[in-house]
């Protein structure tokens, strides 16, 4: 907390906005020499201004985050799913990667970001009773803000556990800014009070030009995923800081109360799974932007942003990210069973073939995954395959270096040349599938285990796993919690891989020092007569140094400015 938050809000001299060219929020627009007084007197202008908080939403999900660090590339690639192409001594996935992190070398975006939008929601509510904007707009609007700087401390909060909170006030340049910091339980509350105040302000979903904008299932599914949160082994039961890293003393009730909060988003009804035959709507859902799944994305205009970084070279791609061996393994077989245990037999063929291991699998493997001799779009318009085997030319090792390259959210008709098409695509933040996963875990710890499976079928079902005999997705009968806590972890990595769930899932659930410290691997190709030869390779190993990496440290630049803001232990 500092003068420098309080300059960094350079609205008056650029605003820069979301903009979709299909039931966009608003177009872009670029505004100089402009006051406070003039902004909001204007109507437009106090929109603009509103609409500049949005630019920022998906920051911390972005899949090129830290490109003015050395690294084009997301948050993904700090843990066990994908390895990056970017391998210089300063790009930051390999000073993390590596243990040379540290408070002088880590990003300043997850500070320094949210603080500047939480400023503008200060700024933008202090002024909206004085603008033109009609009653009933003025409502909605604040609301929207007074959402959006509830999401900016959820982002500090899962980056550093309790922060400083300034309510509404707007700090002048030359005024002192308390750095003291809250407990963990003074920002989830608050966080949480400004999700039920804003929740019914807010329509349920929005149509037309306001696409995109908050709405209340937006608010109910941002408390659904603070309070699963909270209730986790991390933040649940931890008496460091006097309460500023954790609620002191463990209370399984939180379990019931992030539970519920999942369940009212449902109770909505105003989403669902993108649903379509073979499992294909969990390609399709990725490339609409309006679908009956997001309940809140970074908004964009038709672009080929995922292809031109994901893509393999032979579709004009850099192939910048490569998924590890970790995470193949992790999708199971067509039966829903993980492929140690449903191997390919007379009697079973549909189970694990290790000789041809791509087939046979969860469909959401194809559609994540871009694997030896996959079918993809080329440059000549067409479909065909893809080769990932050692020595294999514009695709195969070593320019992958795990035998893979990253497929999820790619348009099949789309690649990254610009005489190729395009997609609608926008980067989802919030989206149903993540509800009732929620929903299942919170209700599997609350002791509701028959809830939890519930769930999971309806994820497995819409994405084109096998039912099975008795209907149940390849979930096995009588589960004890533990197990079913197991299942529902994979789960999540498979479905919601890439979405910048999986960094932050491992540390919640206390797991990190034990998947984050082991070997990664790819897969080694090679021809083999009619077929291929595989043999698993040492990538990297990557360093977890527990406790301290859990939560991030603040980046010393800002602590050194006051006394008052300590430090996250051990750094």
């Amino acid at each position: 907390m500092n003068k420098k938050i309080i300059l960094l809000i350079a609205v008056f001299t650029g605003i820069m906005m979301i903009s979709c060219k299909k039931n966009g929020i608003l177009d872009q627009v670029k505004t100089t020499d402009l006051s406070e007084e003039s902004t909001f007197a204007d109507s437009a202008r106090t929109m603009q201004f509103l609409t500049r908080m949005y630019t920022d939403i998906g920051f911390s999900a972005d899949p090129k985050r830290f490109a003015d660090l050395g690294s084009s590339v997301g948050i993904y690639t700090l843990g066990d799913e994908v390895e990056s192409n970017l391998q210089s001594a300063n790009a930051f996935n390999i000073i993390f990667q590596t243990g040379a992190v540290s408070s002088l070398n880590i990003p300043t975006d997850s500070w320094t970001k949210p603080y500047q939008n939480i400023r503008r929601a200060n700024v933008f509510l202090s002024h909206l009773s004085n603008t033109p904007l009609s009653s009933k707009l003025r409502t909605r609007t604040a609301a929207e803000a007074r959402f959006l700087r509830a999401w900016y401390y959820f982002i500090l909060l899962k980056h550093y556990g309790g922060v400083p909170l300034v309510g509404d006030v707007v700090y002048a340049a030359t005024d002192p800014v308390p750095g003291k910091r809250a407990t963990f339980e003074e920002v989830v509350d608050y966080i949480e009070s400004e999700c039920n105040a804003v929740a019914p302000l807010l329509p349920p979903i929005h149509e037309s030009s306001d696409y995109g904008r908050i709405t209340r299932g937006a608010a109910l599914a941002l408390k659904s995923r603070l309070l699963l949160y909270a209730a986790s082994p991390l933040f649940n039961g931890r008496d460091e800081m006097g309460g500023i890293l954790g609620y002191p003393t463990y209370d399984a009730t939180r379990w019931n109360k992030a539970a519920i909060a999942a369940l009212n988003v449902i109770n909505l009804q105003a989403y669902s799974l993108y649903e379509l035959a073979n499992g294909e709507g969990f390609q399709k859902v990725f490339n609409l932007r309006k679908n009956s799944e997001y309940i809140l994305a970074t908004m964009a205009g038709n672009n080929r942003t995922l292809e031109a970084i994901w893509d393999p070279p032979s579709r004009t791609g850099s192939g910048s990210v490569m998924p590890y061996q970790e995470l193949v393994d992790a999708f199971g077989t067509i039966n829903g069973k993980p492929i140690t245990e449903d191997l390919k037999t007379p009697a079973n063929p549909t189970g694990y073939d290790p000789a041809k291991p791509y087939e046979n699998r969860d469909p959401r493997f194809k559609w994540t995954i871009l694997f030896n001799e996959a079918e993809r779009l080329n440059t000549s318009r067409t479909i065909s395959k893809v080769y990932t085997y050692q020595g294999a030319e514009k695709d195969g090792m070593p320019i992958t270096k795990t035998g893979y390259y990253l497929r999820k959210m790619l348009n099949e008709t789309t690649i990254a040349s610009t005489t190729s098409s395009t997609t609608e695509r926008c980067f989802p933040l919030i989206r149903y599938a993540e509800i009732l996963l929620n929903y299942a875990e919170a209700s599997n710890e609350a002791d509701d285990i028959e809830t939890a499976y519930e769930q999971i079928i309806a994820i497995r079902k819409r994405a084109g796993i096998l039912p099975g005999p008795d209907g149940d997705y390849g979930i096995p009968a009588n589960l004890t919690q533990e197990e079913m806590r197991a299942l529902i972890q994979n789960e999540r990595r498979v479905e919601l891989a890439i979405e910048e769930h999986r960094y932050w899932d491992v540390r919640r659930w206390k797991i990190a020092e034990k998947v984050s410290n082991k070997t990664l691997h790819g897969m080694r190709i090679t021809p083999d007569g009619t077929g291929y030869k595989y043999e698993l390779i040492n990538i990297r190993t990557p360093v977890f140094v527990a406790p301290k990496w859990y939560l991030w440290p603040i980046p010393q630049g800002e602590v050194n400015k006051t006394f008052e803001l300590e430090q996250n232990p051990g750094w």
